[in-house]
């Protein structure tokens, strides 16, 4: 009876140590196998063999992945504090290195990143922090690619998801940016004056050159006056009609001054003659 007890406890151990020797790899992992410590080879998709307690392996998932570096405090050249979090998508070339070269690399990379991006925020400044997002993740990516190759891992993109600015930053961003649309609007006004001071001098050298063309300008102008509803009519005096009415009064003021120095002067002894 015992021997019964003994030959099912062999058959049932033989049989989960059967089972525990097939392994099945999926198609996006590798298998990196051991053989007593020793690295053996790295595992293809499929149905493979593990011997137990001889051999053991370790999955690796060849997929990309996303990580998500968690807000890092960071102060820029110009000395701003901010606030910054990221996307890292990585994915492992290599699952030989990726597993002898470093322990728990996706921990590793999450580190790596945060003290990449703080390290590159402290270089910038903040206006060049919040203008040129792309270049300066593409540098980050640069940096941590750059230092993750020899682990075997491929850093594909690094996308910068919020900068966030202190309160009273906000409010000196905003009065810079209302400061700078006031500018510009003065600057356009102050160009569309210019331009129609030029548009009206033009248009007076015009209608000084020709003869008769600003007595047509202000028949014009009574023309479309005679559309206008209103009771109210503006009759406009050219100013070369002022000018010709001063040089009449000139010419009159004149001649009169002539005739009184051309009469004869008064005698006082006839004037006196009873």
């Amino acid at each position: 009876m015992i021997t019964l007890y003994v030959l099912a406890a062999l058959a049932l151990l033989g049989g989960g140590s059967l089972l525990r020797t097939f392994k099945v790899v999926t198609e996006y992992e590798r298998g990196v196998k051991f053989t007593l410590g020793k690295f053996a080879g790295v595992m293809a998709p499929g149905l493979r063999t593990v011997v137990p307690l001889v051999q053991s392996w370790e999955r690796v998932d060849m997929r990309v992945k996303a990580v998500d570096v968690p807000r890092q405090e960071s102060i820029t050249r110009d000395n701003v504090t901010v606030q910054i979090n990221a996307v890292i998508y990585y994915r492992v070339r290599d699952a030989k290195q990726a597993i002898l070269e470093v322990e728990a690399y996706m921990h590793a990379v999450q580190q790596l990143a945060q003290t990449t991006m703080r390290n590159v925020v402290g270089e910038v400044d903040l206006d060049a922090l919040l203008s040129e997002r792309e270049r300066i993740s593409r540098q980050i990516r640069e940096v941590i690619d750059a230092a993750t190759d020899p682990w075997g891992i491929e850093v594909q993109s690094v996308e910068l998801k919020d900068i966030i600015l202190a309160e009273d930053m906000k409010r000196v961003i905003a009065r810079q940016a209302e400061a700078e649309r006031e500018r510009r609007a003065v600057t356009i006004q102050a160009q569309g004056e210019l331009e129609a001071a030029q548009n009206m001098a033009d248009a007076a050298r015009t209608l000084s050159s020709a003869q008769g063309a600003l007595h047509l300008r202000t028949l014009q102008t009574l023309n479309s006056l005679s559309s206008d509803a209103s009771n109210t009519v503006i009759f406009a005096i050219p100013t070369e009609a002022l000018r010709a009415l001063e040089m009449v009064g000139a010419g009159a003021d004149a001649a009169a001054e002539a005739s009184s120095e051309d009469s004869p002067p008064s005698d006082p002894a006839s004037e006196n003659t009873p």
